[in-house]
């Protein structure tokens, strides 16, 4: 089985999705083959240090927290996530993947929480959105909107009513750290009776933003 290469290992509390507040182990895969104009995590993009799924899984159970996610980068643009997945998932954890929307759901276990973006046009990403992947979605999954402006409420509302996602699974809206002020956003959710979370990034309020392994 080929090796990983993995930016980090750490337990904080999971700061995003309906699991936000609750402690969690985050496994941070490097690579990401987008390049969105307001990533946050762009230190993930190269480097990293390559681990076999034996050293990974026994990091996390050193760590000693159940809820585990997959992030990134882009954890899904190395095919041995969805082995290090199901890997996991058999030793019990409950796993959740935080995905860009541009790689394939194909293959994922309906055992684990994914947690899909769908890029804005502020992103500067959205032809990138892989539309395939709805029909791969799971009712408890959920899929998150990240809000740079509101040009891309307005795209996001559009996709919401054509695609119908209302009915797909949960739907999350996340203002743009430092380009959107929370109060807009809520505002926009509640003209727009939107039926969807509002998804703040709780680490960036509790630490610096610019935090690692937080």
């Amino acid at each position: 089985m080929a090796d990983l290469m993995v930016t980090e290992i750490y337990k904080s509390i999971q700061g995003e999705s309906s699991w936000a507040g609750i402690p969690c182990t985050f496994i941070r895969l490097t690579g990401c083959p987008l390049r969105c104009r307001w990533c946050d995590t762009v230190y993930g993009f190269k480097g990293g240090k390559k681990m076999t799924q034996e050293g990974i899984l026994d990091e996390v159970e050193r760590l000693g927290v159940n809820l585990v996610e997959l992030t990134g980068g882009e954890p899904l643009a190395q095919a041995e996530a969805k082995p290090l997945m199901d890997a996991l998932v058999e030793k019990g954890y409950k796993v959740l993947i935080e995905t860009s929307g541009s790689e394939s759901l194909e293959g994922v276990s309906d055992k684990v929480h994914i947690i899909m973006d769908i890029k804005c046009p502020g992103s500067g990403m959205s032809d990138k959105n892989l539309w395939s992947n709805l029909a791969l979605l799971k009712a408890t999954d959920e899929i998150k909107f990240v809000i740079a402006n509101k040009e891309d409420f307005e795209w996001a509302a559009a996709i919401v009513q054509q695609k119908n996602l209302s009915s797909l699974c949960h739907l999350l809206f996340s203002p743009a750290w430092g380009l959107v002020k929370p109060s807009d956003l809520v505002a926009w959710l509640l003209e727009s009776k939107i039926d969807a979370r509002l998804n703040l990034q709780l680490h960036k309020y509790i630490w610096s933003p610019r935090a690692k392994g937080v």
